[in-house]
């Protein structure tokens, strides 16, 4: 993995896959490379280079002019990220040249098969496997071998292939790593994400597991293997090419942070039913009545949206009384899942591609259960594969380390247990009470990003040293998670985040002197209890910064730093409060003069399991 994007069609491509490759920079890589040929025959042409896609050099492209090609940003799955392993990959006459997001997992047995043919591989990865099978199966017809060789191959693809024989065409095929096809004028285009094809065309069509297309110009045509030819719906995406530009600011992380005031009223607008003191949510697909009648409710997610999927199970169960269950998705897949009745399955996932999150939804589905979604993405895959959702209207976020997205899923799981809450236990008083401090959400976040440069100042004093401990309790103990999950995404400080009682219980060890300690302490009913760990991190010499509601001085008295927030009901708190710690990771990244939009190691859309 990591990006696709392929043309074919009048233009000169090389710079427009390079122009494609760095829209999807985002997505984090280490290698890139571009393989292109002349529409009326000739070799293909390719260029790889490690590192950043600016590394490429265009100039093998200059005295020609390409019309059809395939290009790649890698993230090393097998084997180091060098040039000899960048994308794309050639056959051993160099006719054939494939790109491929995912992972072959018995690419070992196929590789020893091609050994014994004498057939030499130069990479150390899976996916050069595949262009010698692809090669191995030719026999006239690019998109007969590329479906006999994928016979053999088990694992997750997303693959674009060229081949000098048929200079006319690209085939692309997927199985559980996403591909989307951009229909222009007179040209067409094959990519990963939708960030890449925008510019050019917002006419698509999105390739389900299995499905086969065969790119002409702005001719296509899609097949399933004993199938034939499908009709597929073109859909119009609705996203603006400006929504992947920085606008402005340094980064696309910044940016994201800054626009929360904006996506969060975005998840909720339109959605607050006034009169009742409630919500609708018409695209979940659930009459009252079902919603009635679930007893339990599962939560599955990955990473950030995990994060999210714990609020939302102090959301759900506090304002609901259902009982809520929240999974990582990568471990759910392993366990014998026994459907309940009347258990509502749900999946959380910002780009609606997470391989771990896809690979469970896919196992609940099998075992007969309905299963839905909170996702960001329109026409995802999780989208698509599941019963009903909640679209966030976040627009599309760049950063890889999540922020945006985070704070739409809590609004959009609070707007969930209002649903549920008002048609169980809540009355409606406490459900206007809910609404009115929802609808102060967006302002208040404003007043939180204009004191930016105050968590600024903190992020430069305190975080300088290898090590960081985030508190919090209830609500906020998933947000002290988030917290630390961002500043070790995008600083490398090592952070854990912990219930705050759970401090003295083995993370006290580690506190002294130059150990920061974030402390979520805004009012609540537990507040007198965090003020006690606050006091059990100073008596051992650590250094407190704490997230307080705006007006309690209180904690000056104990803290080294106060981070104010404006003050919420409790159950609102974590989108607030959320905020300053994105900053506080920021901004230490920032100090430390790192690459916050493309941490080392790290992806946007994790495909693989």
């Amino acid at each position: 993995m990591c990006g696709i994007f392929a043309y074919i069609g009048q233009r000169n491509c090389p710079p427009l896959l390079h122009d494609g490759l760095k829209r999807l920079e985002y997505r984090g890589y280490d290698s890139a490379g571009i393989a292109a040929m002349k529409v009326k025959g000739g070799e293909i042409t390719c260029i790889k280079a490690s590192g950043k896609v600016s590394s490429l050099d265009l100039l093998q492209f200059a005295q020609d002019t390409y019309h059809i090609g395939i290009s790649h940003t890698r993230w090393a799955t097998h084997g180091a990220p060098t040039q000899i392993n960048a994308h794309p990959h050639l056959n051993t006459d160099g006719t054939i040249a494939l790109v491929h997001n995912g992972i072959i997992e018995n690419y070992r047995a196929l590789k020893e098969i091609l050994l014994k043919k004498g057939i030499t591989l130069k990479s150390e990865t899976d996916s050069e496997v595949i262009v010698h099978l692809i090669s191995e199966m030719y026999k006239g017809d690019i998109a007969e071998a590329v479906y006999a060789a994928l016979q053999d191959i088990e694992g997750a693809y997303g693959i674009a292939v060229i081949t000098s024989h048929e200079p006319d065409k690209i085939v692309g095929i997927r199985k559980g790593s996403p591909l989307i096809v951009g229909i222009g004028n007179g040209e067409s285009f094959l990519a990963s994400d939708a960030a890449s094809i925008i510019p050019h065309t917002k006419n698509v069509l999105y390739l389900e597991d299995g499905e086969m297309v065969t790119l002409r110009g702005d001719e296509y045509t899609v097949t399933k293997k004993n199938s034939g030819a499908l009709r597929k719906e073109i859909v119009t995406l609705t996203m603006d090419a400006s929504a992947v530009e920085k606008k402005g600011f340094d980064y696309f992380m910044q940016k994201e942070i800054f626009e929360q005031p904006e996506t969060i009223f975005n998840t909720m607008r339109g959605r607050i039913l006034h009169d009742r003191a409630t919500v609708k949510l018409d695209g979940l697909n659930l009459s009252e009545n079902e919603m009635r009648n679930v007893r339990k409710i599962c939560i599955v997610a990955c990473g950030t949206s995990w994060h999210a999927g714990l609020v939302g199970e102090y959301l759900l169960e506090n304002l609901s009384g259902v009982p809520v269950e929240v999974d990582y998705a990568s471990e759910f897949t392993h366990r014998n899942l026994i459907p309940e009745v009347d258990t509502l399955y749900l999946c959380i996932s910002q780009s609606g591609e997470t391989a771990d999150t896809l690979g469970a939804l896919r196992e609940i589905s099998a075992k007969g259960a309905a299963v839905y979604g909170i996702v960001n993405t329109v026409g995802s895959t999780i989208a698509r594969e599941t019963k009903g959702g909640i679209f966030l209207h976040a627009g599309p976020e760049i950063g890889v380390a999540s922020t945006k997205a985070f704070t739409s899923q809590v609004i959009a799981l609070i707007l969930l247990s209002l649903k549920f809450g008002r048609l169980r236990t809540i009355s409606y008083i406490e459900g206007m009470r809910v609404i009115s401090a929802l609808e102060k959400i967006p302002e208040q976040a404003l007043r939180i990003l204009k004191s930016a440069g105050e968590v600024q100042k903190i992020a430069k004093t305190y975080f300088t040293e290898g090590n960081a401990l985030y508190l919090g309790r209830a609500y906020n103990y998933p947000v002290a998670l988030e917290g630390a999950l961002k500043l070790k995404e995008i600083s490398y400080i090592h952070a854990e985040g912990y219930p705050a009682a759970e401090m003295k219980h083995g993370p006290i060890a580690l506190i002294d002197k130059k150990m920061p300690v974030v402390v979520i302490a805004t009012k609540s009913d537990i507040y007198p209890k965090v003020i006690s760990n606050i006091q059990e991190v100073k008596a051992r010499s650590g250094r407190v910064i704490a997230i307080a509601s705006e007006g309690d001085t209180e904690l000056e008295k104990y803290c080294d730093a106060v981070i104010h927030v404006p003050e919420t009901i409790d159950c609102l708190s974590p989108v607030l409060n959320v905020i300053p710690l994105q900053l506080l990771a920021y901004y230490a990244a920032v100090s430390r003069g790192l690459d916050v939009d493309q941490p080392r190691n790290l992806a946007k859309s994790v495909t693989v399991e």
